[in-house]
């Protein structure tokens, strides 16, 4: 057994050590083009690097007892990057979805996709279709896919769907509150995230899942996507266990 194995058997004692779990991590997964420009690779290169990634993160959620996944797959942003690139992009989605479905099945992952999926090429949007409806009995850990997806819009779409109710006259003004706003959001039902990663080092949240991440420990490494593993994963939920999360509070 190589030291890389053994270092992150270890982590993940710690962790199972340490307390309780995150029970909903989000991941902002950035740095795969750049991982691909320092290798002189197109930029498509680093996105299917990127998939074997995803693939690692799911086994190691698994394995650490993780009941939510949240990934943030394709930005309502990333519309605008060259149509090459958005076709690779919508092409690797539909092989994702051929390569991975079986396992994901049979290791009891639902998979979630949510997001404007309407802008989807018709092949990638059924593929996505096809996953939900595969993986739907899945009771171990839920796979959430951010695809076409931008918070501010998200929280646009809410306002407007509570508008229509009191223009109707189904609700009144006041009886809006959190509750019922975050009903009308992609994400009703399921816990806010507790742990939100983000790699390639950019300081930032980009228009990913702000209302949801009110109170979400924040955890920045420089790691690029491609590179993100177990490790990495096993790392980062052992500092948010060492953090104290008091929700505006004091401490006791």
């Amino acid at each position: 057994m190589s030291d890389s194995v053994t270092g992150e058997h270890d982590l993940l004692e710690l962790m199972r050590e340490a307390g309780d779990l995150p029970g909903h991590v989000a991941l902002i997964m950035d740095g795969n083009g750049r991982w691909a420009g320092e290798r002189g690779l197109p930029r498509w290169m680093g996105h299917r690097e990127g998939m074997k990634s995803v693939r690692r993160c799911v086994e190691a959620s698994l394995e650490a007892g993780l009941k939510h996944l949240t990934l943030y797959a394709f930005s309502r942003e990333n519309w605008d990057r060259p149509a090459e690139e958005v076709e690779a992009l919508m092409s690797l989605l539909v092989e994702y979805v051929e390569r991975e479905s079986e396992d994901l099945l049979l290791n009891g992952v639902k998979v979630r996709a949510f997001g404007d999926l309407d802008r989807l090429t018709d092949k990638a949007r059924q593929s996505v279709q096809v996953l939900e409806a595969t993986t739907a009995p899945g009771d171990k850990l839920q796979l959430n896919l951010a695809i076409s997806y931008g918070s501010r819009d998200e929280i646009l779409r809410a306002v407007r769907r509570l508008a229509e109710q009191v223009s109707r006259g189904e609700i009144m003004p006041a009886d809006v509150d959190a509750a019922r706003f975050e009903q009308q959001l992609y994400t009703a039902g399921w816990p806010d995230p507790d742990l939100l990663i983000r790699t390639s080092g950019e300081l930032r949240v980009s228009n990913f899942l702000l209302w949801q991440i009110a109170y979400a420990e924040l955890y920045v490494t420089p790691v690029l996507w491609p590179d993100f593993g177990r490790r990495e994963l096993f790392e980062a939920i052992l500092e948010y266990q060492r953090r104290e999360r008091r929700f505006g509070r004091v401490s006791a």
